[in-house]
């Protein structure tokens, strides 16, 4: 088995040896964001999980306009320039089946997710998470788990042919589930979640081991590494709704019947560090991480905004913030669907919602423009302290100790990597639980 894979098989190993470590996924597409991950796992001297969602990237390019390859590609570049060691990284798939196609008829969704999980595969993604969840355009609402396990079977039989024709063996492992939420949090206004039943997570486990004998994978059992289910934790755009272990309690105990099996946790994002142990605790030991991360990419990104409208002539600004509202106003369609209410309540969501749907626009060229005026502006003299205090106090701190430069780039990357810590500090174990 390939070495990155062996990461992932020995942590859940580990975990099950009651070690209380995990392991986070990050799910972002976007440069910075990516940097920020790769260089704290180079320093950390530590594994690197990275994850496309089919929604980013897919065999016509995704919102991102990348394949698998070009994302694989994308990614192992950044590695090499970062020095970051190949064999510590780990791609994953995330949301593999007819998730894009779903207005489309059954048959013809499924074709596509055919293509796409064979495109992954190919590409030399790793992990992969099969989700056969959502009716498409015919099917009953909502799926039996017969149905989501036959068509997760029928993938994972296409993954595994699809391996063993490009790499001589098959080393995928899977994640599996119909209790996902919506990837990039809730559309609606959230109060509390109903958490997986131990029942409906046991029926899960069991229509797949079926399916999967019916297409001769019973084999692969063991590399069916997490079970996607819901624990109790969301946000929606101004609220999250924080775990509260009491109520997972039995769904928690139900996995430790399994050997080779954890849990793996959507929408973890915005958790607080006693939070995100607890969850790997309680053996949600795979947390995904995704718009936490552009998040705090795009607060940073707004206080360096704030930063130069102090420093430089008004005529010379990057006006990052107008050019953003103005191309989220000419293109709607990545918001308008998610954001209601007045005017103003829109206006806000727009910029501040904990759904980002910012993160959407970062490639444009326009906003990239915008961007690349303001590291520009910022990066010839040194930003003033008290600057730095006012809008990024956590960064002030680091560039006071003198661990961090007050570079644009820097106060960036570090302000991500903030985030990366509170994940990094929950899947670390016994080691570090007094950190």
């Amino acid at each position: 088995m390939e070495r990155k894979v062996k990461h992932l098989t020995d942590m859940v190993e580990h975990h099950k040896q009651g070690n209380g470590n995990g392991i986070y996924a990050v799910c972002s597409a976007h440069p910075l964001v990516l940097e920020a991950a790769i260089r704290y796992a180079r320093d950390q001297h530590a594994p690197l999980l990275i994850e496309a969602t089919s929604n980013q990237v897919d065999q016509f390019g995704g919102y991102t306009g990348m394949t698998p390859a070009d994302f694989r590609g994308f990614v192992c570049q950044l590695a090499d320039k970062l020095e970051f060691p190949q064999s510590q990284l780990i791609l994953g798939g995330d949301h593999l089946g007819p998730n894009r196609w779903q207005k489309l008829p059954a048959a013809e969704a499924m074709e596509n997710a055919d293509a796409l999980i064979t495109s992954y595969v190919a590409a030399g993604f790793k992990k992969i998470h099969l989700d056969c969840s959502m009716s498409c355009a015919g099917d009953p609402l909502p799926l039996t788990d017969e149905i989501v396990a036959e068509r997760a079977a029928r993938l994972a039989k296409i993954a595994e042919d699809t391996c063993r024709a490009h790499f001589g063996e098959s080393d995928l492992v899977y994640v599996i589930g119909t209790e996902v939420p919506v990837p990039g949090g809730a559309h609606e206004t959230l109060s509390e979640l109903a958490v997986t039943t131990p029942e409906a997570a046991r029926a899960t486990l069991e229509a797949h081991r079926h399916a999967f004998e019916k297409q001769g994978l019973s084999a692969i059992w063991p590399r069916i590494i997490a079970l996607v289910v819901q624990p109790g934790v969301e946000f929606d755009h101004t609220h999250v709704i924080d775990y509260q272990p009491q109520k997972a309690q039995a769904l928690s105990a139900m996995v430790e019947a399994f050997d080779t099996l954890v849990f793996e946790a959507h929408s973890t994002d915005y958790q607080t560090l006693q939070a995100l142990r607890q969850l790997v605790n309680d053996h949600f030991a795979i947390l995904k991480v995704g718009p936490a991360l552009t998040f705090a990419l795009r607060e940073a990104l707004f206080s360096l905004a704030a930063i130069e409208e102090e420093l430089v002539p008004a005529k010379a600004c990057s006006g990052l913030r107008h050019v953003l509202e103005s191309v989220m106003l000419d293109r709607p369609e990545y918001w308008q669907s998610h954001y209601h209410g007045d005017s103003n309540t829109r206006r806000l969501a727009r910029g501040y919602s904990y759904s980002d749907r910012v993160r959407y626009y970062w490639p444009d060229s326009q906003i990239d423009e915008a961007f690349e005026r303001l590291v520009h502006n910022l990066a010839d003299d040194p930003i003033p302290l008290p600057l730095i205090s006012q809008y990024l106090p956590l960064q002030y701190i680091k560039v006071r100790e003198g661990a961090l430069n007050a570079t644009p780039r820097e106060l960036i990357i570090h302000h991500i990597q903030d985030i990366l810590r509170q994940y990094h500090a929950a899947c670390q174990g016994e080691t570090s639980q007094n950190a």
